[in-house]
């Protein structure tokens, strides 16, 4: 026992040496190639090896014929050991300058190409998550181009819808500041028509801002869906009057669901205007609502003769405005009729025609859709639509309360 503790203090005296004089070295390298590093640590670890063989055969004295078999075994072996950790290196390093030329394909138009070279299991999992966010990248630059395309729609929309308007002002107010009005009543009703107009139209674009910077506050209370389907049916009566168009609600369950009341009597509003607006005179817009699951889901069902399949998934983008189909009278219709009207006076401005599909929310700029899905969505919620016999279908799911 006492000559093995010997051996094991004489080993450790060597092979320590060993280290302490390959420490600095390794620190020296760790900066520099891979290959070289692994090359280094092999080193060092024959270098200890051989240094304790030694210094224990010194120690035991052994002849030199048997201290000359030690040494041969111990060089046979540290060369062996040696190679081996080069060509271990050389492979990591090819991996590696394979990886590197893959990263650059980040983000690119044809994304993520991995490596052909063979790769070690952290390279390996190093490269499947470039390419995960190689993914992650391009959906992201998707999203911001049709945000970006949406964004310019908006813009075109909304300067189309204001230039109608304020010409109409303008030329209204002019006819009555000459004197030239034959009406001037008519002429009052359609200017505080069109205020009211533009005033909607801000009050749109300033509620879908505070939606997309995440700043809508929202007082949740616990309510019936019975009673929000009456407020905003009340709400929508007398423009369905107006249209000719009947409103149904008989298939509403009285389902509680934990919301703000406001404004999803505003999503609801803006989803019957919009549909009484699509729907022809003497049709019929029904209200809904079910629990499924989880989910409370309320629905509007109109009579527009349903939305074409490659406009669905942009109903609730931004700007979107739907088919011509699903605006039978333009703002800039109505102007031309009024102009007629007044002689030439210039009697123009928008009446309360219909908006489209994109246009619910009496704005007519494209954003009571897009308001619709961020006020749901708030309520991590989900809105969407489909067609059905005759119209479309939009729906809202709002999560129910736990019991």
């Amino acid at each position: 026992m006492k000559d093995l503790l010997l051996i094991a203090l004489f080993a450790a005296l060597g092979a320590g040496g060993a280290g302490l004089l390959g420490w600095p070295v390794i620190r020296l390298v760790r900066r520099r190639s891979m290959a070289l590093s692994l090359f280094c640590v092999a080193a060092v670890t024959v270098l200890a090896v051989t240094s304790g063989t030694f210094t224990v055969a010194q120690a035991m004295f052994l002849s030199h014929h048997d201290l000359g078999v030690v040494i041969t075994v111990l060089a046979m072996a540290s060369v062996v050991s040696l190679i081996t950790a080069a060509l271990l290196g050389r492979h990591a390093v090819a991996g590696s300058r394979a990886l590197t030329v893959a990263a650059r394909t980040v983000g690119s138009d044809g994304g993520f190409t991995a490596p052909d070279h063979p790769l070690g299991r952290e390279l390996a999992q190093l490269s499947a998550e470039l390419a995960a966010t190689s993914a992650r990248l391009a959906e992201s630059r998707a999203r911001e181009q049709a945000l970006e395309h949406s964004r310019r729609e908006l813009v075109a929309w909304i300067s189309h819808d204001l230039r109608t308007p304020l010409a109409g002002l303008r030329a209204m107010a002019e006819a009555l500041e000459d004197g030239v009005a034959e009406d001037p009543g008519r002429y009052l009703v359609r200017i505080r028509t069109e205020v009211e107009r533009l005033t909607g139209m801000v009050d749109d674009l300033f509620e879908l801002s505070r939606i997309q910077a995440g700043t809508l506050s929202l007082t949740l209370s616990r309510v019936s869906v019975y009673d929000l389907v009456d407020d905003a049916l009340a709400g929508a009566y007398p423009l369905a009057q107006q249209r000719g168009v009947r409103l149904e609600g008989g298939e509403v369950a009285a389902e509680p669901v934990e919301v703000d009341s406001r404004e999803i009597t505003r999503v609801l509003g803006n989803l019957l205007v919009n549909a009484i607006r699509s729907t022809p005179q003497e049709g019929v817009v029904a209200v809904s609502a079910r629990r499924e699951a989880d989910e409370v889901v309320l629905s509007v069902t109109d009579g527009c003769g349903g939305i074409p399949e490659p406009d669905l998934p942009r109903v609730f983008e931004t700007g979107w405005r739907g088919t011509a189909a699903r605006t039978p009278r333009t703002a800039e219709a109505d102007v031309r009729t009024d102009r007629a009207g007044a002689g030439g006076a210039g009697a123009g401005g928008a009446g309360a025609g219909g908006t489209g599909a994109g246009g619910a929310g009496g704005s007519g700029a494209g954003l009571g859709l897009a308001i619709v899905r961020g006020i749901v969505e708030a309520h991590a919620g989900r809105a969407r639509v489909h067609n059905v016999s005759g119209g479309c279908c939009f729906e809202i799911a709002l999560p129910a309360p736990r019991a």
